[in-house]
């Protein structure tokens, strides 16, 4: 009988473990999921952030205007213009006589 009782004993605490173990597990799989919810969001956050364009000089916002068809990135703070890969050589072609197409003529020299 000691042993039946013994058995029943260990039944009941493996039984219990069981339980114990699928709370747990459980409450891991919750705290992940929650973890994984914040990290997406602060990648959504920080994408965000890095598509609000910036000066780098002073950092106040880019806004983009037009200028002969070409969209420049000009400073609300300190007035600076910044262009993309490609844009000096389409506002230099525009300017034949000036001193952004001289500018641009000794550029072209030093690349070749």
């Amino acid at each position: 009988m000691a042993t039946e009782k013994d058995r029943l004993g260990e039944k009941l605490r493996d039984a219990e473990k069981a339980r114990e173990d699928l709370y747990f597990a459980k409450r891991d799989k919750e705290l992940i999921e929650k973890l994984k919810r914040q990290k997406e969001q602060a990648f959504k956050d920080d994408l965000q952030a890095a598509a609000t364009m910036t000066c780098p000089r002073c950092g106040q916002a880019l806004e983009e205007k037009v200028e002969h068809g070409v969209r420049i990135d000009e400073c609300s703070g300190c007035g600076g213009i910044w262009l993309d890969k490609g844009e000096f050589d389409v506002l230099a072609e525009h300017e034949e006589s000036g001193w952004f197409g001289r500018l641009f003529r000794s550029r072209k020299l030093d690349k070749s």
